[in-house]
């Protein structure tokens, strides 16, 4: 099952891609977390087969610590390069990451508005692919954010740094801030496409699809995109109430009589 998503979520981003670059080189956003690493393989599959060419495309990162250097085994710059540059093939100096170190606060703000200023001087995200904390945060927008929100720096909720301290050496060493793309920023790509696997996202994405848009709970605000696609295995699936519907709507219109009576 996580192949067959990964599989879907794969295809839906070469779609947006066609649809949104037009013909220019495309501008991808980039998620780290375990849930996307099986859409990356797919894509690096196309590449092999020749449906897809990274080799001359922008990757926007969503979000970087800070208080680590670039280089750290755990900085999101160095996540990417590992499991997506060189996979489907992203020229690691074609990856744009927010910038976590400089001299003071103030250099880290100035940065996080040159990354959005960045992302527009490229033609805008084609396509951005996205995962779901347990709380239901997009990218480091934790609960609370707001949801015009612009690339800023962000306090890094209690149970999202003990859902990261796996990858330290325990909690005390995972950072407490980081600078993230807003849920405004997010919103501006020409294509969401959200990948999640397992059970201890059901809750989140049954927020994310079917609550109500509120800053309490940022996933909701993909509701308000008008081509979000959201790809998960049934374990993530099962807090959905709507699920008969989604299923229906998922039949091929080819069933549709379109006799005209």
């Amino acid at each position: 099952m996580p192949e067959e998503v990964a599989k879907i979520a794969a295809d839906n981003v070469l779609d947006g891609l066609t649809h949104h670059s037009a013909g220019s080189d495309p501008v991808l956003g980039l998620a780290t977390g375990s849930s996307p690493l099986g859409l990356y393989r797919e894509l690096s599959l196309a590449v092999q087969e020749g449906r897809a060419d990274f080799s001359r495309a922008q990757g926007f990162a969503l979000d970087e610590y800070i208080g680590i250097p670039d280089t750290h085994e755990q900085s999101y710059r160095q996540t990417l390069i590992n499991e997506v540059c060189n996979v489907i093939g992203l020229p690691a100096d074609s990856l744009h990451v927010p910038q976590g170190m400089a001299s003071s606060v103030e250099a880290i703000e100035a940065a996080a508005r040159a990354y959005d200023a960045s992302i527009a001087q490229a033609g805008g995200i084609d396509v951005q692919i996205l995962g779901i904390g347990s709380n239901g945060h997009l990218g480091f927008n934790e609960p609370g954010s707001a949801l015009r929100s612009r690339t800023r720096i962000k306090r890094l909720a209690a149970n999202t740094r003990e859902d990261n301290a796996r990858f330290f050496d325990g909690i005390d060493h995972v950072p407490t801030h980081c600078v993230t793309q807003g849920l405004g920023t997010i919103l501006d790509a020409g294509r969401l496409v959200l990948v999640s696997v397992g059970a201890g996202k059901a809750e989140a994405i049954a927020a994310a699809v079917e609550g109500p848009v509120s800053a309490s709970c940022p996933a909701p605000v993909l509701q308000l995109h008008q081509d979000a696609v959201v790809v998960v295995d049934e374990a993530a699936a099962q807090g959905l109430k709507l699920r008969d519907y989604y299923d229906d709507a998922a039949e091929e219109l080819t069933v549709l009589d379109l006799t005209v009576r």
